[in-house]
């Protein structure tokens, strides 16, 4: 049920997302290109399913609110092009295709990654249907969990700790902000345009913490065990830049059973609830068993 879901709800957003960026002129086209290139090229959506699924859960439908699911893939798809870049961890494959500087040059990939959040954060302001109360704190959310305190803190704290061994508690710290921050959003953007009364709130966010650190350490574990073909990307990047992750600390066994642990947590946290929760809950799982 929740493969298929993750099916159709992937179709529904990638069909938003190519309607997007057309560029103005012609002088600006070759940058809307390098957007589109990397925006386009798929990967799994979960940031903006997730939204989905949280309203769907508390009885809402998306497609009002589809500018706010669009600039989450934006934010992140910018994100992706900046940390794949030589000063970041200069990777060449995402998605299983060059990455966008070796396509387009470097200037180029930082104007798209520019273009991207800027337009995020234009497209979220181009929404009709939620409240004004609900614009300012959708767009807050966004913007902190984008910014410094979220992301951006967490990949500069990522690449202080290159060649350094951080202990569990600082890694968790980076994670929160680079992975987890955007996850959390996530959730919070679907609560939020949802009505969600404070209880469910809670509960809804506990889980949304645990998603994320879920994410980051099935993905430390695929960066040892996965393959090119599997991923999309080059196996073996944080062990080549020295990263301090999960199976580092933990060993593979160690990682596995962190990750069950957290799942365990974030399983909880919705069966306090009394709303539908049986596509978030199976998200959980496709998490822990996932192989890209």
């Amino acid at each position: 049920m929740v493969k298929q879901y993750l099916i159709d709800s992937k179709y529904i957003v990638e069909g938003w997302l190519e309607t997007l960026l057309v560029s103005p002129n012609e002088e600006y086209k070759k940058l809307y290109e390098a957007m589109n290139y990397s925006l386009l090229q798929g990967g799994k959506r979960i940031r903006p399913i997730l939204t989905k699924a949280v309203l769907e859960s508390l009885g809402a439908t998306v497609e009002p609110y589809k500018e706010y699911v669009c600039a989450m893939e934006c934010i992140h798809t910018y994100s992706l092009i900046h940390d794949d870049l030589p000063a970041m961890d200069n990777d060449d494959y995402r998605r299983g295709n060059l990455t966008n500087h070796k396509v387009y040059g470097d200037g180029m990939a930082i104007l798209a990654g520019d273009g991207l959040l800027s337009y995020a954060f234009q497209l979220a302001a181009q929404n009709k249907n939620a409240t004004p109360e609900q614009a300012v704190k959708a767009i807050s959310i966004i913007a902190t969990a984008a910014g410094p305190e979220g992301m951006v803190g967490g990949q500069a704290f990522d690449l202080q700790s290159e060649g350094k061994h951080l202990p569990l508690q600082e890694l968790q710290v980076l994670h929160k902000g680079k992975t987890g921050a955007l996850f959390a959003a996530s959730v919070e953007l679907g609560l939020v345009l949802g009505h969600a009364d404070q209880k469910s709130y809670e509960a809804y966010m506990t889980y949304a913490n645990a998603l994320g650190l879920l994410f980051q350490i099935t993905d430390d574990i695929l960066d040892i065990t996965g393959t090119i073909e599997e991923l999309g990307k080059t196996p073996g990047s944080d062990l080549k830049l020295d990263k301090s992750t999960y199976v580092s600390l933990l060993g593979l066994d160690g990682a596995r059973q962190e990750a069950q642990r957290v799942a365990d947590t974030a399983k909880q946290a919705l069966l306090s609830t009394n709303h539908s929760t049986d596509i978030l809950i199976g998200l959980i799982d496709y998490l822990l068993e996932r192989s890209n």
